[in-house]
C-alpha cells in the first residue's frame, strides 16, 4: 500500500517506491535477462552485476551504446540526433560510432519511418526517432500499411522487425495540443507493431533492447517527463525484459488499477490520499473509513500493443473490480480495449463496472493542461466510487 514518505509528503517521481534506487533492488527486476554474449565484458550472473545512477534518457542512450556496439549494421537517425537530440538520449554517440551511423534528417516524419523500414528490410537495425510523438501522424501510413503488414504481405519472405522508433511522449505540464499527446492509442489496431511505454530507466533500457532485438517492428514511447524525473540504479550489462508482459507493481485483492508510463505515479500519489487523507479530506463523507484499507493491486501494463491480457484478466477475477488510467481521452483510448476484454472475461466475477480515468475528450489544453491530465484526486474518486459500488 502506498503511504506518505518518511518526511511526511506525498510520493511522487522523486521518491517512488516503483523506481529501483539501490544495486541490489535494481538486480531483483522482475523478468531481467542477462546478456550471455554482452561485449562489454561484465558478468552474465546477478551477483556481479555493477550498476550506475542513471535517468531515463540516460538508460535509453546506454542501451542504444549497448546495440551499436553488438551490431555493426546497427544506424540511428532523425531530426538532430546527432548532435545529441533535444533530450540528450542520443548525446555522443556520434562521436562514439561515426557519423555514418548516428545522423540527423530532414523535416520529414514520413520520410524517416520510410527510411527505417527499407533498411531494416535491407537487413539492417535501424533505430529511429521521430522528435515528437505528437508529429508522428504523418508516418502513420509508414508504419500501420507498411511495415505492420510487410511480413504478412511477403508471405514471411522479408519483414522490417529489425526496425525501431522511438518517440518522446505523453504530457510535460506544458506541452499544450502539439507536444503533450499520447498517441498509444491509434496504433492498437495495428497487427504487426508492438507498443511500447516504459515508466523508467531499468525498464526503458531493458524493453528498448528487447524491441530493438525483436523479431517484430516497435514503437517505442517515452514519457517525457521522465527523462530527467525518474531515476534508478540500472545495471551496466546488456540485459533484456520480456515484452507483451505486465508487471504486478503492488499485489491486492480488493481492485486492480492499469495503467502504464507516467500516469503510475498518480497512482501511486492517489493510494497515498486514500490510506492517508490530509486534513482538508479527512471526512468519512469524502473518504469512508472502510475504503482506507482497501488492498489494491496496481499493474504496469508496459506493452500496449500485444497487451498482455493474462495478467491483467487474472488480476481483475481475483480483485472483482478494475480502474483503467491513461494520459489520452477516453474514446478510443487503451482503456476501452481493457475494459472490454475484462467484460468478456471476468463478467461473473465483477462486483462493480470497470471505470476509465482519462484525459477529456479535447485537444490536450493548453493554459489549462494541468486539469486535461488525470491527477491524484480523480484517480481517488474512481477508486472510491469502484469500491462503494
Amino acid at each position: 500500500m502506498a503511504t506518505l514518505n518518511p518526511d511526511g509528503d506525498l510520493p511522487g517521481v522523486a521518491t517512488s517506491a516503483y523506481l529501483r534506487r539501490t544495486r541490489e533492488a535494481a538486480l531483483k527486476t522482475p523478468g531481467i535477462k542477462w546478456d550471455e554474449s554482452d561485449m562489454a565484458g561484465h558478468s552474465s550472473t546477478s551477483a556481479d552485476q555493477e550498476t550506475r545512477k542513471m535517468n531515463m534518457y540516460q538508460a535509453i542512450r546506454d542501451a542504444m551504446s549497448i546495440a551499436m556496439t553488438e551490431d555493426d549494421t546497427a544506424v540511428v537517425f532523425g531530426e538532430d540526433v546527432a548532435f545529441g537530440g533535444v533530450f540528450r538520449c542520443t548525446m555522443g554517440l556520434a562521436e562514439q560510432f561515426g557519423r555514418e551511423r548516428v545522423f540527423n534528417t530532414p523535416l520529414t516524419e514520413q520520410g524517416i519511418a520510410g527510411y527505417g523500414i527499407g533498411l531494416a528490410s535491407m537487413g539492417h537495425t535501424a533505430i529511429a526517432e521521430i522528435q515528437f510523438a505528437d508529429y508522428i501522424w504523418p508516418a502513420f501510413d509508414q508504419l500501420v500499411n507498411e511495415a505492420a503488414k510487410l511480413r504478412y504481405r511477403s508471405g514471411g519472405q522479408y519483414d522490417v522487425g529489425k526496425l525501431t522508433i522511438r518517440s518522446p511522449s505523453m504530457s510535460v505540464g506544458h506541452g499544450g495540443l502539439y507536444h503533450s499527446q499520447s498517441p498509444e492509442g491509434f496504433f492498437m489496431g495495428a497487427a504487426g507493431l508492438n507498443i511500447v511505454v516504459p515508466r523508467g530507466p531499468i525498464q526503458a533500457k531493458g524493453l528498448l533492447l528487447s524491441s530493438i532485438r525483436d523479431p517484430n517492428p516497435t514503437v517505442f514511447f517515452e514519457p517525457k517527463i521522465l527523462y530527467r524525473s525518474a531515476n534508478e540504479h540500472v545495471p551496466l550489462s546488456s540485459y533484456t525484459l520480456p515484452l507483451s508482459s505486465a508487471e504486478i507493481l503492488q499485489p491486492g485483492n480488493d481492485l486492480t488499477i492499469v495503467s502504464w508510463g507516467t500516469p503510475l505515479y498518480t497512482i501511486e500519489t492517489a493510494l497515498s490520499l486514500l490510506a492517508n487523507p490530509p486534513k482538508e479530506l479527512d471526512d468519512e463523507a469524502l473518504i469512508p473509513k472502510d475504503v482506507r484499507k482497501a488492498s489494491i493491486e496496481v499493474i504496469d501494463l508496459r506493452t500496449i500493443l500485444p497487451w498482455d491480457r493474462e495478467t491483467v484478466v487474472k488480476s481483475v477475477n481475483k480483485t472483482g473490480r478494475l480502474v483503467v488510467v491513461h494520459e489520452a481521452g477516453k474514446i478510443g483510448g487503451v482503456g476501452t480495449e481493457v475494459a472490454g476484454v475484462v467484460s468478456e472475461e471476468c463478467w461473473l466475477k465483477m462486483e462493480a463496472p470497470v471505470k476509465r480515468v482519462c484525459g477529456w475528450d479535447t485537444p490536450v489544453a493548453l493554459a489549462y493542461e494541468k486539469f486535461f491530465i488525470p491527477d491524484a484526486v480523480r484517480v481517488m474518486d474512481a477508486i472510491i466510487s469502484t469500491l462503494k459500488y
